[in-house]
């Protein structure tokens, strides 16, 4: 392992600097870009120093902070100074090892996973969720994240999901909204049983059958419902619903991505309410 030591700021203590992409360290950022490992080890990667901001305003454990000298100075950055024995510095030439972005502001964490149960889900008075099902792109589920975060819902549901919150696309795609939204992940049945015990109305968008999505009163308690672009809602979802919603299209395709049709449809309900929706009691 080619380390050497040098002051990197005037209010970090000393610490070896790494210089070598064959560093334990460096590799093990490297694995953690696939799922499995990211499993077996229950740590992920968080690239960017807003990201790793709000990981940390957030609660999730942090167990290293890469930094590079020559790309970030933190003198001047409390959150992350507070974590001094977290931090590791490494050579620019083996900074762009992995990272994935340019502007990832000279930062890189690794950080413990957290569980996300249903139950743990805390609501408004009058909650409005977001339940996706099936989901399986990282990009998609992270535009949707940084929607949900925009219109101040209360919780993103995954249901049956195909991909990994902690997926690095999802990370990065969210620009670290995974860490500002509640999020949790359940079966569609058990989530179904879950709404229907809260008295949360059930809009699910589908092409049949349905009421144009601003003629819905999105005021009440109520969750919105949507599935993939590809095959959309299952059965189980549409034949439960209080009312299924539409996007009218004007054009020759019948569909939008999901991230879009979720902004399309949130920032309604969002409009509806006032834009007054994260007040927890």
């Amino acid at each position: 392992m080619a380390v050497k030591t040098r002051r990197c700021n005037p209010d970090i203590s000393m610490h070896p600097i790494i210089t070598s992409s064959q560093n334990p360290k460096i590799k093990n950022v490297l694995a953690l870009e696939k799922a499995r490992e990211r499993k077996i080890q229950n740590l992920f990667v968080i690239e960017g120093r807003k990201e790793l901001g709000l990981a940390i305003d957030a609660g999730y454990n942090i167990t290293s902070i890469f930094f590079c000298p020559e790309i970030v100075d933190l003198k001047e950055d409390q959150t992350i100074l507070k974590n001094d024995q977290l931090l590791i510095p490494v050579r620019e030439s083996v900074f762009s090892k992995i990272a994935y972005r340019e502007s990832t502001g000279g930062i890189i964490a690794l950080a413990e996973q957290k569980h996300h149960p249903l139950h743990a889900v805390r609501l408004s008075s009058k909650p409005l969720l977001l339940v996706l099902e099936a989901v399986e792109k990282p990009g998609n589920l992270g535009a949707v994240l940084r929607t949900a975060d925009a219109a101040g819902i209360d919780a993103v549901i995954i249901c049956d999901p195909r991909v990994d919150f902690y997926n690095p696309n999802v990370i990065r795609s969210s620009v670290g909204c995974v860490f500002s939204n509640q999020i949790a992940s359940a079966p569609s049945e058990e989530t179904m049983v879950w709404l229907r015990s809260k008295d949360i109305a059930i809009f699910c968008t589908s092409l049949k059958a349905s009421k144009p999505y601003h003629e819905v009163d999105y005021t009440q308690p109520c969750a919105v419902i949507m599935g993939t672009e590809s095959f959309g809602l299952s059965p189980r979802w549409i034949n439960n619903s209080t009312e299924n919603i539409i996007i009218p299209m004007q054009g020759k395709i019948d569909s939008i991505n999901v991230s879009t049709a979720a902004a399309v449809v949130i920032f309604e309900a969002s409009r509806q309410r006032g834009f007054n929706t994260r007040q927890l009691p």
